[in-house]
């Protein structure tokens, strides 16, 4: 087998390869062309973020079977186009996760100093000891802004600082937030009681702006925020003016929204800012650690078959695969669907197999129904190898039942969610043993076909309810592709799910909320379900 090591590679991981009988060709920083005429040579690439696997240089690979990513992000790798050509894309999840910790707790104790400054007003020869006044970390309140693996091992740090934490993370399962010492509350209240805030969530449209200039006027005077996730988070614009106002008393980045950083931009300008240029994940040891860990992927692949870190495929025998891929379909569509309804924590997951399916081979199925469940917080981060640590580690209890009465069906698959004092429940079958259908929602019996943009909406049962909505959506020009109507008895509430050709703007959706027999309305997405 040749492997092609295509952007910097600790030499171990190359060693790695070596050692397990492949040749390994390490060539960095190849022209588009060059690399489209060298992949035709070889069965596998290890990139970091430097090279783009583009649609083009996948099809260019003849004999192209893996793709590596060393790292998390996959930006640079056309998964859909990979996996249409069966190839399996990896990755190395979690393998920044102590730097990037690190890298945040060395903000705040550079940003509460205020050392970079005081470096530079000391090497240029002056000796200002009284102008930089800095801010202790003990026992101040620390504000997380997600409590994945990341925000996780910052909680351990901050606290051996002496640091009160808080937290925000809806997909966070309260009794593992007690067990790590983490008092979890809302956005809003984390906003108003943090001295520092530090954000570790995935860049999305929930996210995006999410600290914006109304959250910073909810925030203590004098606050401090640090983000070495995602640029974008925090609204540039905003925390600017905040800065400049002393509202946000000081700022530390490793990220911007546009990367590298142009010279002229308004941050750069203000003395109680500081950045780094996106070096979160870099040391040593975590280039190493991804190196090795990717590698030791690419030898289980080929000599066992296991699929560790795979993004696009289940974990699962070749044989087993083609029984279960459209129940693995229909079960990630589930999770996903079942995941945007929440609105607190999930704290238990049972999934129930009726009927034929229920004599399948099932892990590969609950890994499925997690990966959905995590998808909407975690993004790529999660996948069908790492789903169930990541579940474990947010304290998440997963069950699995079997039976072998279905009803009225062949096989079903029922999925209940504990999610702060309510259980939500999902009923889902495949139609000619191919076809996914959504067969209940909440005790609601519906036939819905799960993909693209749905609208789902609770209304009181009354003539005109319909009407209203599809005006609504018709002023704004979105057209409705499909439409369920369920409700358990006349005149009780009803549930209406919508299937839109584009998902509605937020204006939209709060016209809609305020119509007088509208009790809720959610979007959900699975327009990015392959």
């Amino acid at each position: 087998m040749n492997i092609l090591v295509s952007d910097s590679l600790s030499p171990r991981g190359v060693a790695v390869l070596e050692q397990g009988g492949f040749h390994v060709d390490v060539k960095t920083k190849l022209p588009k062309e060059q690399l489209l005429e060298e992949i035709k040579a070889y069965d596998g690439i290890v990139v970091r973020s430097g090279t783009k696997v583009t649609a083009e240089v996948i099809d260019a690979g003849s004999r192209l079977k893996i793709i590596g990513r060393a790292g998390t992000g996959l930006d640079n790798v056309d998964c859909e186009a990979a996996t249409r050509r069966g190839i399996v894309v990896m990755n190395t999840p979690g393998g920044n996760t102590i730097t990037t910790a690190e890298h945040t707790i060395s903000m705040l104790v550079s940003m509460s100093r205020r050392i970079p400054q005081a470096v530079t007003s000391t090497k240029s020869g002056k000796w200002e000891k009284s102008k930089f006044m800095g801010t202790e970390l003990h026992n101040k309140t620390l504000g997380l802004v997600g409590l994945g693996q990341i925000g996780t091992y910052v909680t351990k740090l901050a606290q051996g600082l002496a640091m009160q934490v808080i937290g925000y993370d809806p997909y966070f399962a309260p009794g593992r937030a007690r067990e790590l010492g983490i008092q979890t509350v809302a956005l809003d209240e984390l906003f108003r009681r943090a001295d520092f805030i530090s954000v570790h969530t995935p860049l999305t449209n929930e996210t995006r702006s999410l600290i914006n200039a109304q959250a910073i006027r909810q925030m203590k005077d004098g606050v401090m925020i640090v983000n070495c996730a995602r640029g974008g988070i925090i609204n540039e614009k905003d925390i600017y003016e905040a800065l400049k106002s002393k509202k946000v008393s000081a700022a530390a980045f490793d990220v911007f929204e546009e990367e590298p950083v142009k010279p002229d931009h308004p941050l750069l300008t203000l003395d109680n800012f500081i950045c780094t240029p996106h070096i979160g994940a870099s040391t040593e040891e975590a280039q190493e650690s991804v190196a090795v860990s990717i590698a030791e992927q690419f030898v289980d692949y080929f000599e066992k078959g296991v699929a560790r870190g795979a993004v696009n495929i289940p974990s699962v025998p070749p044989d087993a695969l083609l029984q279960l891929q459209p129940y693995l379909g229909l079960a990630e569509r589930m999770g996903l669907f079942q995941a945007q309804l929440l609105d607190e924590g999930i704290e238990e997951v049972t999934v129930e197999y009726r009927g034929e399916v229920a004599e399948l081979s099932l892990a590969p199925l609950t890994v499925a129904v997690l990966k959905g469940l995590l998808t909407p917080i975690l993004q790529d981060t999660v996948n069908a190898v790492n789903a169930p640590f990541i579940a474990k580690q947010r304290g998440i209890e997963v069950k699995e039942v079997k039976w072998s009465d279905a009803g009225d069906y062949t096989s079903l698959i029922r999925l209940h969610v504990k999610a702060g004092a309510q259980v939500h429940q999902l009923a889902g079958t495949l139609y000619n043993k191919k076809d996914a259908r959504i067969v209940e929602s909440n005790a609601y019996p519906v036939e819905v076909i799960p993909e693209g943009h749905m609208l789902l909406i609770y209304n009181f049962d009354r003539p005109g309810v319909i009407g209203t909505v599809g005006r609504i959506l018709g002023e704004h020009e979105i057209n409705i592709a499909r439409m369920q109507c369920s409700r358990a008895q006349k005149g009780s509430n009803a549930l209406l799910i919508l299937g839109l050709d584009a998902p509605p703007l937020l204006p939209v959706l709060d016209n809609i909320k305020g119509e007088a027999d509208i009790v809720s309305a959610r979007l959900v997405d699975l327009s990015g379900v392959s």
